[in-house]
């Protein structure tokens, strides 16, 4: 079994390479959670994989909330990839910690450098299409040496980019941006440009828009994926002041 969550599409490309090369099963995470809380049973030998996205140096809300209202029987290889813009800080000890309280302990740990999609914060840009390219061709790379490792059930590798100040990251900026800026208030709407397609609706993990045009109910359950405002065809939604620009996978190929 591979869980997965994903905004953007780069945890869902690594989650679907490692099942491709695994032949392992992939659970989308956002629909699990739209059931009542599950029991997983992995057979003995089965491996189990968590994939999720490093959101401000933390794993995304809806991973710890799903794994906090799950049960696992996991008797075999557990294991974890994190796909991040540049560093993770300390995103894997946070989640190590989630699965600990259920009885879990990751044999092996990864993270894998994927284009940047946050546009929450100033200092942080996306990449460039060159930059896309460079990342995703490299994590091409990685993603096959994860696959081969999780195949062998190799323990104890750690290969992690936790960055220079990883406290800092995960501890005090990540601290701040998960308690303050996990939230759908900040989303808002260019009404003359949306064209009342629904694609945000569609999209978002959480169910947290209806309408046309879109309006975010306001209700806690938005995770902060930026599904809504990547996938946007006429860039119509917008998150807070700052008007960035947008990123999702296989917007410009996947480059194969």
């Amino acid at each position: 079994m591979i869980f997965y969550f994903s905004g953007t599409g780069n945890t869902k490309w690594v989650a679907q390479q490692l099942a491709d090369a695994t032949g392992d099963k992939l659970y989308n995470i956002a629909d699990e959670m739209r059931r009542e809380p599950q029991h997983y049973v992995m057979n003995d030998g089965e491996p189990m994989g968590i994939c999720f996205p490093t959101h401000g140096w933390q794993p995304p809300r809806i991973v710890r909330e799903f794994i906090r209202r799950s049960t696992f029987t996991a008797k075999g290889y557990v294991y974890a990839v994190t796909t991040c813009g540049d560093n993770m800080g300390y995103a894997m000890r946070l989640l190590d910690k989630e699965l600990k309280a259920k009885g879990l302990k990751t044999a092996s740990r990864w993270a894998v450098v994927m284009p940047e999609s946050n546009v929450c914060f100033s200092f942080l840009h996306l990449d460039t299409p060159e930059r896309e390219a460079e990342k995703i061709s490299k994590a091409r790379e990685t993603v096959r040496l994860i696959a081969e490792s999780v195949r062998q059930q190799k323990a104890g590798v750690e290969e992690l980019v936790k960055g220079a100040i990883p406290y800092t990251f995960t501890y005090v900026i990540g601290h701040y941006y998960n308690r303050h800026l996990i939230t759908d208030e900040k989303f808002w709407v260019d009404t003359d440009a949306c064209i009342s397609c629904g694609l945000c609706q569609r999209l978002c993990p959480v169910d947290d828009i209806e309408g046309i045009p879109p309006h975010w109910k306001h209700d806690g359950s938005c995770t902060n994926c930026l599904a809504c405002y990547h996938h946007c065809p006429q860039h119509a939604i917008h998150w807070g002041k700052m008007k960035r620009g947008q990123y999702f996978f296989n917007k410009r190929g996947d480059q194969k």
